[in-house]
């Protein structure tokens, strides 16, 4: 059976949903990420890109070439709500699909020609996601992954592009080495030294040069620009983890400020666990000197969602890891094995008030959003730069005003 695998992207995913929140920010150059000259821009408008931004640039860049862009720290649990519903629009279409990225699908459409055709289901989905959720989306169709990511780059915005079995080659020849899929900053620096500008130039090379020059990692990126992939789609199952991590505008020693983060941190992701009906049963706290050395501690636990449980448990890691007194750069929490259930009340420790309360401040946080209530150990972390970068791909920080 001839394979056919679509590629989907939300189109600068995280503005578009602060667009479809704020209409009034529709053509205007928006800027999303952490807000000190130590943050990066996690995503861009299109009319930011016009002035030389892209993702991954350092804040402090991006706002000397687009100093009068808008510029917003974004929020992880809103853009993850809008992940969840295209998943959910591409579940109840598609039996096979990867979800490998908060903005990115492949589908697996091999033998579904046989209806209706592969490039009209991929298009009613396309507008089925539009019209059910407001969010602009690309696609690119081929009979790989490779050839159907950079199709879907081509496409954009907001459009799709079908490649023909027998003309990859030909499509990919002209574009850019820099747009095979796994070619980073460094291996097109080594391209570039090598005279390699186009795709062409590489299908025309002999594999074995690409092998001596970047090993095995040589040889994979030869085979994509032939059009050659043989990867499966592979069927998305829901994370086993959630994290955050805070990277500040000056590296810290302040031990009860640190403390206060982490309590932060980790009563965010618990609420985070409750909401999804998850349970974890490990705890891993990081931490990162000023001479970026990395240290980490791990636990298991008894499965909770509880923030009186796991607040205590994540200081008393941190009170052991934290040994060489030196200045903190960064700090970060993560759960992980996660089950699904609800929080069970422990009948040694809980009081119905804890549970009473704990269901009182899910309902605002589900109301008003997860920064509208926060616990006042947690308000330390106000004190130290907000700079660090939010999407993480796990739970926003608690940072906002409290609303009463």
């Amino acid at each position: 059976m001839e394979r056919s695998i679509a590629h989907m992207d939300l189109d600068t995913f995280f503005v578009s949903v602060e667009r479809l929140q704020n209409s009034s920010l529709e053509g205007k150059p928006v800027i999303i990420g952490g807000q000190s000259n130590r943050g990066v821009v996690a995503s861009c408008s299109y009319e930011a890109r016009a002035y030389g931004v892209s993702s991954a640039m350092p804040m402090k860049t991006a706002r000397q070439l687009c100093p009068h862009g808008v510029y917003i720290r974004g929020d992880s649990g809103l853009y993850s709500k809008y992940s969840n519903l295209v998943t959910d629009v591409i579940r109840d279409t598609v039996p096979l699909y990867e979800k490998s990225s908060i903005d990115e699908f492949y589908l697996d459409l091999s033998g579904m020609d046989r209806f209706f055709g592969c490039l009209r289901i991929a298009a009613d989905l396309k507008e089925r996601i539009k019209q059910e959720t407001g969010l602009p989306i690309s696609f690119g169709l081929s009979v790989n992954k490779t050839v159907s990511k950079v199709a879907t780059g081509e496409a954009k915005p907001a459009g799709q592009l079908q490649i023909g079995r027998g003309t990859e080659k030909g499509f990919l020849a002209p574009l850019s080495v820099r747009k095979i899929p796994g070619v980073g900053a460094e291996t097109y620096k080594t391209l570039r030294t090598l005279g390699i500008e186009k795709i062409l130039t590489l299908q025309e090379m002999p594999s074995e040069l690409m092998e001596r020059t970047l090993g095995k990692n040589g040889i994979d990126i030869w085979k994509k620009a032939q059009g050659i992939d043989n990867s499966p789609v592979l069927a998305w199952h829901e994370r086993k983890s959630i994290s955050s991590e805070r990277t500040f505008d000056r590296d810290t020693i302040d031990v009860a400020k640190l403390k206060g983060i982490l309590a932060a941190m980790t009563e965010s992701l618990a609420y985070q666990l409750r909401k999804g009906g998850k349970l974890t049963q490990c705890v891993t706290v990081k931490v990162r000197y000023s001479d970026f050395n990395t240290h980490t501690l791990q636990q298991r636990i008894a499965y909770t969602s509880a923030d009186h449980h796991l607040i205590p448990k994540v200081k008393e890691m941190f009170d052991r890891l934290y040994n060489r007194r030196l200045l903190v750069r960064l700090i970060g929490v993560r759960f992980s094995e996660l089950v699904e259930g609800a929080y069970q009340i422990n009948l040694f420790e809980d009081t119905h008030e804890m549970m009473q309360l704990y269901q009182a401040m899910d309902r605002i946080r589900n109301r008003y959003g997860d920064r509208s209530v926060m616990r006042v150990e947690g308000m330390m972390a106000r004190s130290i730069g907000r700079d660090d970068n939010p999407f993480d791909g796990s739970a926003p920080l608690l940072l906002a005003n409290r609303r009463t």
